[in-house]
């Protein structure tokens, strides 16, 4: 026992203390929050039990793989990246829905336990890891077309898996995760202007071909507000109302009755907290979550190798726009796509692997050799 505790005492002293704090204060104010959920008869007591669960060990997974060398992992890609494709398949045979209403089959049973889990939560962070290799040896020679193509490639594989197998909010996720990292590491703009207009001349063909008409009318909601408030925009409808109700401080947390928004545990928890604890809990959640992206960003200008660099450019990406585009979904400014939000939401897998990008930019932060990183 006493090896043990001079072991996390010598693990604390050694990591970044400020971000580990922000994490777990950030998980905790998520407990909090499924027990006004379950008090107000939204979400069961099983619920608060799995945040708790699932928070514990990602923090537990986040001190593992934190202990070891980013550049050691980054090397096993052949070992993790097959899996975590191959389970992203297996989806597609073996696939469960969450809930009945959507359509993709997400989620993978584990036998003899009773609970699914997200294979394209974790492929999330083994492409963050891949592809922060690749960026690295391919260096400057991002400007070679043909190790662009490769890199967008590389990038497209995690993006069509997660499409076809109808889960396209984590799908427009990678797509960010891979345009944020594949910015870090210089790509020229004239690439970026090609792209552009590629996606001006597709956007039309994409609307009138390949997208349903859910889809269409969660995009015309966010320009005709009242439209089809009963049917398939109802639960943002709702969400609107909640966070209204909420004023500046709110109407409490353990008050009994809130109004009530489909998966207001998980995507929808943004409208609990404004209708709750009103705009400053809003606040409260955006500050947290922004100081994490802040923390990041600096560990990824203070690494000593491009590796470290992307690999936090990968984590903040993943945290920053599942922020933003679940942010936005709860206030009527972005489609419903499905996407949680970080460390608030409930969710099992999403919450664990989260843990385990933060324990990658851990690592980064204590195995650069050159001590570059201080106090601040």
């Amino acid at each position: 026992m006493k090896k043990i505790w001079r072991g996390l005492v010598r693990y604390f002293k050694g990591t970044d203390k400020l971000l580990l704090c922000l994490c777990l204060i950030c998980s905790a104010y998520s407990v909090i929050l499924m027990c006004g959920i379950h008090n107000s008869g939204m979400a069961t007591i099983r619920a608060v039990q799995m945040q708790i669960i699932t928070s514990v060990l990602g923090l537990v997974a986040a001190m593992i793989i934190s202990s070891f060398d980013y550049r050691f992992l980054s090397r096993l890609w052949k070992l993790y990246y097959p899996i975590c494709i191959g389970l992203v398949v297996l989806t597609y045979f073996f696939g469960e829905q969450r809930v009945e209403s959507v359509d993709d089959k997400a989620w993978l049973p584990i036998p003899f336990l009773g609970i699914n889990f997200q294979p394209s939560e974790l492929l999330k962070i083994a492409f963050i890891l891949t592809f922060a290799l690749h960026l690295e040896k391919v260096g400057d020679d991002i400007k070679n077309l043909k190790n662009l193509l490769l890199l967008c490639l590389h990038g497209a594989v995690p993006v069509l898996l997660i499409h076809f197998q109808g889960d396209d909010g984590t799908a427009v996720i990678f797509l960010l995760i891979f345009l944020s990292m594949i910015f870090s590491a210089g790509i020229q703009w004239r690439y970026v202007a090609i792209a552009g207009a590629a996606l001006v001349v597709a956007a039309p063909l994409a609307w009138l071909y390949l997208m349903s008409n859910d889809q269409k009318l969660r995009i015309l909601a966010l320009f005709i507000p009242d439209l089809d408030t009963n049917g398939i925009l109802y639960q943002q409808y709702n969400a609107k109302i909640a966070i209204g109700s909420g004023g500046g401080f709110g109407e409490g947390l353990f008050i009994g009755e809130h109004v009530y928004v489909p998966e207001i545990h998980n995507d929808f928890i943004f409208s609990f907290v404004g209708q709750s604890l009103g705009f400053v809990g809003c606040i409260s959640v955006i500050v947290l979550l922004f100081f994490i992206c802040f923390r990041l960003l600096i560990f990824s200008r203070k690494s000593n190798d491009l590796l470290g660099a992307y690999i936090c450019i990968g984590v903040f990406a993943t945290i920053a726009f599942q922020s933003i585009v679940n942010i936005g979904m709860n206030l009527s400014i972005l489609p419903v796509i499905g996407v949680t939000l970080p460390f608030f939401s409930y969710g099992g897998t999403s919450v664990t692997t989260l843990y385990m990008g933060i324990g990658l930019a851990l690592s980064v932060y204590i195995h650069n050799k050159e001590h570059l990183f201080i106090d601040d």
